[in-house]
């Protein structure tokens, strides 16, 4: 199921799904079935993993006309970010496939070997933008803002110490994060000013449950500007999986419905480029994950 949050003729933002080329409201759609739903994504996460069967066995016994009669023509809404604000920081993993690696050690102060564990940073909530917004680009704090398509996970239920083994159980669904950074930006080896600054994670288009991903470990995911790509790799090469990454990230701390994992970004990034490449106003960004979709995104600078 392809969930959104959206907005239709300028009223408050809402939950829905896609069916056919329409948009159902969630809570219109439990009117119709007789079995209450909410009208947000985080109340919907809440709801428990379990709650996306039930509401497609209630699609499926549905007859379509009652469900068509509900629905808005996707192009009359506008998408907002899955979760246009997450109750804590969006969880980043840096460092995660091995060619970005072997190019941040060439043009960052990293230091090329492998990570032996994940490397954890965070991205505030008001980094969350929607596809169609703008990325801005506060000339001010930056000369070097860059991309990086990623694919993000979305947990489901509380975990403490998950082992890999049990870790897709935790899993609601994925969605594509472009996680934006400022090179220039960071602070004796603290990454939070590059990555955390307002607009620097846009998310979308869609929250994709996780039973419509078959193996999100392999997926492929690319990213342009401009029309051109810039990067194009597969979930398979990531270096800490999603297993790998919930028994970790779980270890450290408690994680909890409607948590965010940025999983990493391979090769091709801006800083990595000979001569590097930065974004300036009025780029264009396409970052894409197979099977989810591509969010577009302009640069604006302030």
């Amino acid at each position: 199921m392809k969930l959104v949050t959206y907005t239709y003729q300028n009223e408050e933002a809402r939950l829905g799904f896609l069916f056919n080329d329409l948009v159902i409201d969630m809570e219109d759609f439990g009117e119709v079935a007789n079995f209450p739903l909410p009208d947000d994504m985080l109340d919907l996460i809440d709801m428990g993993i379990e709650i996306i069967d039930e509401i497609n066995d209630l699609i499926a016994d549905t007859p379509e006309e009652y469900i068509t009669k509900i629905g808005v023509p996707f192009d009359k809404v506008t998408l907002l970010a899955p979760i246009p604000r997450p109750r804590k920081n969006i969880i980043g993993i840096g460092l995660n496939y091995t060619e970005h690696v072997a190019e941040s050690a060439r043009t960052l102060d990293t230091t090329g070997k492998l990570p032996q564990k994940p490397i954890i940073f965070s991205k505030p909530p008001t980094t969350v933008t929607a596809t169609n917004t703008e990325v801005i680009k506060n000339t001010k704090l930056t000369s070097q803002l860059d991309w990086e398509v990623e694919l993000a996970v979305v947990i489901g239920k509380t975990g403490k110490y998950v082992p890999k083994s049990e870790a897709m159980d935790y899993v609601f669904g994925y969605t594509v994060i472009n996680d934006i950074s400022a090179r220039d930006c960071r602070r004796e080896g603290q990454w939070i000013v590059s990555k955390g600054q307002d607009t620097f994670a846009p998310m979308g288009p869609y929250l994709v449950t996780k039973d419509e991903i078959e193996n999100p470990h392999h997926l492929s995911l690319s990213l342009k500007v401009n029309g051109i790509e810039k990067q194009h790799s597969n979930t398979k090469f990531m270096l800490f999986n999603i297993n790998d990454l919930i028994e970790d990230l779980s270890t450290v701390f408690t994680i909890e419905p409607g948590d965010i994992i940025a999983t990493g970004t391979p090769a091709g990034v801006g800083a990595g480029r000979d001569p590097q490449e930065w974004l300036y106003d009025g780029d264009v960004m396409e970052a894409t994950v197979e099977g989810i979709g591509t969010i577009v995104n302009t640069v604006k600078e302030i």
